[in-house]
């Protein structure tokens, strides 16, 4: 485990400091490296993790004393017993017996880590997409087990866009922490719904009759409400209709349009009626679309 001078991270060099010391210190340093003075460093973002946890520990009397156990374990007998002279040999002098010793080297402790962030992707319908839902994702750890994952994925969420699950990354190193895990997020268009942008472009199927003789129709969008949309008179496969605010939903909450493309189905199987208008209709009929 890597043991953190908590003093030292605060600009203290002996842990016989007061509380006001501390505090005065803590604000210092908790200024030089706040995240608004240093957008973009990640190594400030680690330093001023240190630093508040060291005012955290060390603010609190019980977990002080604890932890000043351990200081005076590593790092203050080391300092009670040993003074540099400042040659090249590092020889000190016991003042008590007269014997010259050699300073041991101080223990050096690796920098924190921290992990690195692992980056995958999932497929989500378009219905997923549109209302949000939570979803279990399995993936596989560096030891090739599975690791389980829950991920809340926000309704109106956007091709491409990547949700952060911060510390599922890999394991960081000398103590550091672990990385995030980034899924990006992929939409599949549904069969009769595809999204470009804001707007959702559907197909609208409509009788040989309702195109002749135009009609208000009814069809449900992707929020399962049944609207009524205005088919015009001699409306042609190809025409589109919009409808707007049934599209899909924008960052500020409103919505874009829905845009229907319009197909005009003819039956396969005609009624004995049927049969029959439709032959009179071709007799008395004067519309000659391959001659217009």
């Amino acid at each position: 485990m890597v043991f953190k001078d908590y003093y030292k991270i605060l600009g203290l060099e002996t842990n016989r400091v007061t509380m006001d010391e501390i505090k005065v210190a803590y604000r210092g340093a908790a200024k030089k490296y706040h995240p608004d003075l240093n957008v973009g460093n990640e190594l400030a973002e680690e330093r001023i993790k240190d630093i508040n946890e060291a005012y955290k520990i060390l603010s609190i009397p019980s977990t002080r004393r604890k932890y000043d156990r351990k200081w005076n374990s590593y790092i203050g007998s080391k300092n009670s017993i040993f003074e540099k002279n400042g040659n090249s040999k590092e020889v000190l002098r016991n003042m008590f017996f007269g014997n010259e010793v050699t300073e041991q080297p101080r223990r050096v402790y690796a920098k924190p880590v921290k992990g690195e962030n692992v980056e995958t992707s999932i497929t989500v319908n378009i219905y997923e997409a549109f209302y949000g839902l939570e979803k279990k994702i399995s993936l596989k750890n560096s030891e090739g087990g599975l690791k389980t994952f829950s991920l809340n994925i926000p309704k109106g969420i956007r091709p491409k866009e990547k949700i952060r699950l911060i510390g599922q990354g890999k394991e960081g190193k000398n103590g550091g922490k672990p990385g995030d895990l980034i899924i990006e997020i992929n939409i599949q268009n549904d069969r009769k719904l595809k999204l470009n942008g804001d707007n959702l472009y559907t197909i609208l199927e409509i009788t040989p009759w309702e195109a002749a003789l135009g009609r208000r129709i009814k069809f449900k969008t992707i929020d399962k409400e049944e609207n009524k949309v205005y088919i015009p008179q001699g409306t042609q496969s190809g025409d589109t209709v919009t409808i707007p605010g049934k599209g899909y939903l924008k960052a500020n909450g409103e919505r874009g349009n829905l845009i229907a493309e319009v197909r005009i189905m003819v039956p396969k199987r005609l009624s004995k009626e049927e049969r029959e208008i439709f032959e009179k209709m071709d007799k008395i009929s004067s519309f000659a679309p391959r001659e217009a």
